[in-house]
């Protein structure tokens, strides 16, 4: 279980959104809903799945008081505007939310809206519902994961109590309170029925964050050795890439194999290409990639029975068996069922070949990008050690 740290005093002056400067909660007991492989490269998500466990510290926030406010006729059942944009700054604050679920396992009800905030300032949120006859306002509390790297900014969830006279809310505004003269803006709730399967996907992976990329050959690869595993879909968390490497994904997303979240933090801060603040200067860890994880679990914990973490330089490779659906029952016999697993680091340089351009098929040459199977030198690992950092360079396999 990891822990949290509470937001400190601090307040920082207002800022524009386009700046580069930019609970006590109680889970019922329940079933895991997911079993998460969680890659030790480059990925350090919080996820809070799992039986019986408790958020940590949070800051208590005062209730802004009862208020109801009618909705027209013609608004009725509805939250004008919905927030079309794939991240929402809250007014006069360093504050950008992603997007709102319903917690399933929290006794009284509440809505998670997972966020990427400045760790030094504290805000005071509150909530607005859209519920079937009116709009009710509702007390929040927030924390703050820990996993930040020494950045400025980090992952957060604000916690929003449901009103108990608001049965099924369909939408939700996160804002500084107290309610002012701001425009509300409403996000969708999501994750409003809570489903034991079966699911739609039995593998889902989460690919975050696609920057400046132009890899097109091992996109190819990486994707179809994915179908090959056992994949039945990909979500991409995607900042930027080439016209080569989008044509790809259009492809896919057709097919029904891949799909695209925007990700456009780098127009509301100064994002670090890495983990290391001293190496890779920014307001936030490697393109936000904390949230962006965090928010994939959420979105389709619902929908799939197990969740993926890795890079599209990363391939979870059975030993013994042909895919992960042969994997994953001889792991949960061994482990049992409401586990995670992790997988050790493998790298295989992109610097040292195996073969030249000539032995490649045809239909490959010509095609940008690294071609994994040029690549068939394993760096050997300290067997007496867990190989748990991630290499700048190279191509990285799993194996187990």
């Amino acid at each position: 279980m990891e822990t949290k740290e509470k937001t400190v005093n601090g307040k920082d002056p207002p800022i524009n959104p386009l700046s580069k400067h930019g609970n006590d909660q109680s889970h019922h007991p329940g079933h895991s809903l997911l079993k998460v492989f969680v890659l030790v490269t480059g990925v350090y998500c919080l996820l809070y799945l799992g039986e019986n466990r408790t958020l940590g510290g949070s800051q208590k926030l005062p209730y802004p008081g009862s208020r109801t406010v009618a909705l027209t006729q013609e608004k009725r059942g509805k939250c004008f505007p919905e927030e079309k944009n794939p991240l929402v700054h809250v007014q006069d604050s360093r504050t950008y939310l992603v997007a709102s679920y319903v917690e399933q396992r929290s006794r009284p009800s509440k809505v998670r809206t997972i966020a990427i905030v400045k760790r030094t300032e504290y805000v005071s949120y509150f909530c607005t519902f859209c519920c079937d006859d009116a709009l009710r306002n509702s007390s929040a509390t927030y924390e703050i994961h820990s996993d930040n790297f020494g950045f400025d900014y980090g992952t957060a969830d604000i916690m929003c109590l449901i009103p108990k006279n608001c049965s099924m809310p369909t939408h939700v505004a996160v804002y500084k309170g107290p309610l002012g003269p701001q425009k509300l803006q409403f996000l969708p709730i999501h994750n409003q029925h809570e489903q034991y399967g079966p699911f739609p996907y039995q593998f889902t992976i989460c690919i975050s964050v696609m920057y400046e990329y132009a890899n097109v050959l091992q996109l190819v690869q990486t994707l179809e050795m994915f179908k090959l595993l056992g994949a039945h879909h990909v979500a991409i968390y995607q900042s930027s890439c080439n016209a080569a490497a989008q044509r790809v994904l259009d492809h896919y997303v057709q097919e029904g194999f891949v799909e695209i979240i925007p990700w456009p933090i780098t127009k509301y801060l100064n994002v670090s290409r890495g983990w290391q603040r001293s190496v890779s200067p920014g307001d936030v860890h490697y393109f936000g990639q904390i949230a962006a994880l965090n928010d994939c679990v959420y979105r389709f914990m619902y929908q799939t029975k197990y969740i993926v973490l890795q890079d599209l330089d990363e391939l979870i490779v059975p030993l013994h068996v042909d895919s992960w659906v042969e994997l994953l029952p001889l792991l949960e016999q061994k482990h049992g069922v409401s586990t995670s697993f992790e997988f050790e680091n493998n790298v295989f340089r992109s610097t040292w070949g195996g073969r030249n351009a000539a032995q490649r098929p045809k239909e490959w040459r010509g095609v940008p990008g690294v071609d994994i199977l040029d690549h068939v030198w394993r760096e050997p690992n300290d067997p007496n050690a867990f190989n748990n950092f991630k290499r700048d360079s190279g191509l990285r396999q799993k194996r187990c």
